[in-house]
């Protein structure tokens, strides 16, 4: 009777963890550019500016937005840009300028810019929910403590 060896697996990769306590960050989106400001927030969701980033993990960020009424484009995109919706009925499509959703939602502009900078997949949805925007400088989270989110 020969004993055989147990091979074990040496090789395996580790993978550190992010930790669970939730950080919350408030950005006011006053005179800022859409694009800047949105590929920023993006960029702190999902965790790539820490060095524990692994691109499956979930980060434990929360940021809130304020002041989105005031967020500015460049060039003459405030009255080029187009938004579209649909119905889902034959001829639903509808079509909005960048002034008039301002006008009317200034919030979905905002939503709508880093949700097309979010991984499109079930990590990119749960990132998506620790977004809150307000279009006024109040928000309901005070008594989370949120820390300045300086962005240029």
């Amino acid at each position: 009777m020969t004993q055989q060896k147990r091979v074990t697996n040496i090789n395996k990769t580790f993978t550190k963890k992010i930790s669970q306590n939730l950080t919350w960050y408030v950005v006011d989106a006053k005179e800022k550019n859409l694009g800047r400001l949105s590929s920023k927030i993006a960029h702190t969701l999902m965790g790539k500016d820490i060095k524990e980033y692994s691109p499956f993990q979930e980060s434990n960020k929360q940021i809130i937005i304020i002041n989105s009424k005031y967020i500015n484009v460049t060039g003459k995109k405030d009255k080029q840009k187009t938004y579209k919706r649909h119905s889902g009925r034959p001829g639903g499509l509808k079509t909005e300028t960048f002034n008039k959703l301002k006008n009317r939602i200034p919030n979905r502009i905002i939503e709508h810019s880093i949700k097309g900078m979010l991984p499109k997949n079930n990590l990119g949805r749960k990132l998506f929910k620790k977004l809150k925007i307000y279009s006024e400088n109040q928000h309901p989270h005070a008594a989370q403590q949120p820390i300045e989110l300086n962005i240029k």
